[in-house]
């Protein structure tokens, strides 16, 4: 999860925020809509209670009547759930008509005049929400306990339709939330995606530097970067450019010290020579890398055929004196971001060889696509086994010393391959001879 993309941290938080609160929020609303209806309710039967009792009246035998009806029709429905009931300490003495032959059940406790309520069990097990009040009427010597009840039925209903509604409202609302983060998460990391994009072109050479027509806290951000793409480059430069200079720095020093070997005596003579080899070597080498330090990764984007033009066209006249043809594929339309210079190091050094060891063909491939190109040399001469194709490949060395007449061209090779993060592969061509196969990252257009 630490590696995860900042966009799906910044929905994933946003999203799990988004979903603990919203059912919160829900469960929040139903227990207080809950609430609200529960005591609605009980509103609803205190004012039948109060009516109840303020009809009640009792004659001068002693019978009790209601002096007027209450005017709901549900209580005069059998069973309908909403009752209400009249009763002494002997048993009920008026009903609404919808107990039909059954009777309420008083809660126990309560003082005269309190009204109080609860749920309770109404006829045929129907449950109920029941209130109460004590009560004494002048002409009538027993206390009176007076009840009304409703169905509970009615709440649940109205709370269950709540509770639908707001399961509806809240989840339309969530996924209006998730989209909106969603869109907000992506329009506000739209600048950074502006820098990668300015990064790939920068990468692949199409471009010099970062566009700092960004907001302020990541403008300053993208002037750093160019700041130090900027130093980066003079780095380079300046690094290939110190590298060369001391390596042709050494190497005339070192020529008029072989050339001094001759004075020296037999014994002597053979040391120093093994020696001014490995210095000689060691120069040859590090002038490779300097020669193939250049600008990758901050070249623009070239055309193959313009930038290989020289070298094909010397090597096609080397060619055509040894009698070899030489067969050129590629798209002379392709452009790549590459150092022109380093095509022309590759492509030179290895068509070179190709030259010098071809019996009459040698045939060069380049194509180019999906951020790669890929060279492919191939000649009809004697080739390599594959024993010496491998301990070539081992020892990092392309072909022998006697073959490339000089380290240095196929030091150069192995530097680019590497610099552009490549690879290189010996086989055997189809003519019999050697092939050579090279792909390196690079950018296409």
């Amino acid at each position: 999860m630490k590696n995860w993309p900042l966009v799906a941290r910044l929905l994933l938080a946003s999203w799990l925020l988004v979903l603990l609160i919203l059912p919160l929020a829900g469960v929040a609303l139903s227990l207080a809509f809950q609430s609200a209806v529960n005591q609605a309710f009980d509103e609803r039967l205190k004012a039948m209670l109060h009516v109840t009792s303020s009809a009640i009246r009792a004659d001068l035998d002693g019978r009790l009547d209601l002096s007027r009806s209450l005017g709901d029709a549900r209580f005069e429905q059998v069973f309908s759930g909403w009752y209400w009931q009249v009763s002494d300490a002997e048993g009920p003495l008026l009903s609404s008509r919808s107990l039909w032959d059954e009777a309420l059940s008083p809660m126990p406790g309560g003082e005269t005049g309190q009204v109080i309520a609860g749920d309770a069990m109404g006829p045929r097990e129907q449950p109920v929400r029941q209130v109460q009040r004590r009560l004494r009427l002048p002409d009538y010597p027993q206390p009176l306990q007076v009840v009304v009840a409703g169905p509970t039925t009615e709440v649940q209903a109205e709370v269950a339709g709540f509770r639908r509604l707001l399961l509806i409202a809240l989840a339309s609302l969530g996924g209006l939330l998730l989209a909106l983060i969603a869109i907000q998460v992506r329009w506000g990391l739209a600048p950074l995606r502006r820098m990668r994009e300015d990064l790939r072109e920068v990468q692949s050479g199409r471009r010099e530097s970062l566009d700092a027509d960004l907001p302020a806290d990541l403008r300053a951000l993208a002037e750093t970067m160019n700041r130090v793409l900027d130093r980066d480059r003079r780095l380079i430069e300046r690094g290939r450019n110190a590298a060369g200079n001391l390596a042709h720095a050494i190497k005339t020093p070192l020529a008029v010290m072989r050339t001094q070997l001759a004075n020296l005596p037999d014994r002597e003579r053979e040391r120093f020579g093994h020696e001014l080899k490995r210095v000689d070597e060691a120069v040859r080498h590090h002038l490779a890398r300097a020669s193939a330090a250049g600008s990758a990764g901050f070249s623009g984007q070239i055309m193959i055929a313009t930038a290989l033009a020289p070298v094909l066209d010397g090597l096609g006249k080397m060619a055509e004196r040894r009698g070899v043809k030489l067969e050129v594929r590629m798209d002379e339309r392709l452009r790549v971001s590459l150092d022109p210079h380093d095509l022309q190091e590759l492509a030179g050094n290895l068509l070179e060889n190709a030259v010098r060891w071809a019996n009459g063909l040698v045939r060069f491939t380049l194509e180019a696509g999906d951020g790669r190109i890929r060279l492919l040399v191939e000649d009809d001469g004697p080739g390599m086994s594959e024993a010496q194709r491998r301990a070539a490949m081992d020892r990092g060395k392309l072909v022998d010393s006697e073959r490339s007449q000089s380290g240095l061209g196929m030091s150069i090779v192995r530097e680019l391959v590497d610099l552009y993060a490549g690879e290189m592969q010996l086989g055997v061509s189809a003519e019999g001879g050697l092939s050579v196969r090279i792909e390196l990252q690079t950018g296409t257009g």
